[in-house]
């Protein structure tokens, strides 16, 4: 679509609807980078911006060099990744299922992988390298088990939600219940459980970054599916989809996504949630724009919930996956009435 509509006068007409994306576009990127800035200058230590500057591109031994490099930069870095994984997933899961209230915790995918990680940390320790692909491995298996228990003929969006939801209760309890079981273990699953990115350094970033990178690369591919699907399983069958290989393909992404997101920073919520609905009311549901959007977003509200999770509670540091589900929760029961009310 061109940019710039020329009529027979010679005079130029803008496309409002693409002049308003770009806009949005830029805004967005703005805010990322004033939450990380924000970040990187708050906590116990206040560092001004001319300090933080110097500490990441000047080589020293001082004290902001130190809190700025090895500290901040690395925990917003694993945030923002942890947050556009969770954002993109959001957004595909949405739209697959043409439901505002559809995202990796749900329909079961964030409990899957949060099962298989709660067992590596409290029953296999000594494997924790593994618990990135183990957390992978759990979150698919949970997906797995949510289309075949939907199919009948076809995995409605309907049925892959109550199936979800089922599926979702079942893994929840089990987790509960291996905590129970190992309750002198606990301590140490907690944080993870919580949500945190407390003590994630560079190697988490480098862990999680190849996950990120091969999923977004992945999700260009299939942009063109998401928005068929959009359309209605009819519509798209008309316009020469695959409909249910190409829901398979998008939920097994979505998989992906959430569950290296959580084998990071545990058992974040609500970000595939909020993200995505908001960002589509702004901007549509074209997934060419939606996508980029989201993971912009996701990544921005992960970092500042995590800044404000460590600064506004000093010395405390509190989770940042308790602060997302105190400000998401009152805007799923918003969706939730809304939805009622239509």
């Amino acid at each position: 679509m061109a940019i710039v509509l020329t009529r027979s006068t010679g005079q130029e007409v803008r496309n409002p609807k693409l002049v308003r994306n770009s806009l949005i576009l830029i805004v967005s990127v703005a805010l990322l980078l004033l939450a990380g800035l924000v970040g990187l200058m708050s906590g116990s230590i206040s560092i001004p911006a001319r300090e933080v500057w110097t500490a990441i591109f000047h080589t020293s031994d001082s004290e902001a060099r130190q809190i700025v490099w090895n500290l901040r930069l690395p925990r917003i870095l694993t945030g923002l990744l942890a947050g556009i994984c969770l954002a993109v997933a959001g957004a595909f899961l949405q739209g697959v299922f043409r439901n505002p209230l559809a995202d990796p915790g749900i329909i079961g995918v964030s409990s899957g992988g949060g099962l298989a990680a709660v067992i590596v940390m409290i029953l296999f320790p000594e494997q924790i390298a593994y618990l990135p692909i183990t957390a992978f491995i759990g979150a698919l298996a949970a997906a797995v088990i949510v289309y075949a228990l939907s199919w009948k003929g076809g995995a409605s969006p309907l049925r892959l939600i109550l199936a979800g939801v089922a599926v979702n209760s079942l893994l929840g309890a089990a987790m509960t219940a291996l905590m129970i079981l190992n309750s002198e273990k606990v301590q140490a699953v907690l944080p993870w459980m919580s949500g945190s990115l407390n003590g994630r350094s560079w190697p988490h970033f480098e862990t999680l970054l190849p996950y990120t990178v091969i999923g977004m690369i992945a999700s260009i591919f299939l942009l063109k599916q998401a928005n068929l699907l959009v359309l209605g399983d009819d519509a798209a069958k008309l316009l020469g989809s695959k409909v249910e290989s190409g829901r398979l393909l998008i939920i097994l992404l979505s998989t992906f996504l959430a569950g290296a997101a959580i084998s990071i920073v545990g058992m974040v919520g609500f970000v595939g949630l909020v993200v995505p609905h908001i960002m589509r009311l702004l901007v549509g549901n074209d997934y060419r724009i939606l996508l980029p959007i989201s993971a912009i977003g996701g990544a921005t509200l992960v970092i500042a919930a995590d800044t404000a999770a460590r600064s506004w509670f000093d010395p405390i540091e509190f989770p940042v996956g308790i602060l997302l589900a105190l400000l998401g929760a009152p805007f799923f029961l918003y969706l939730l009435r809304r939805g009622l009310k239509g």
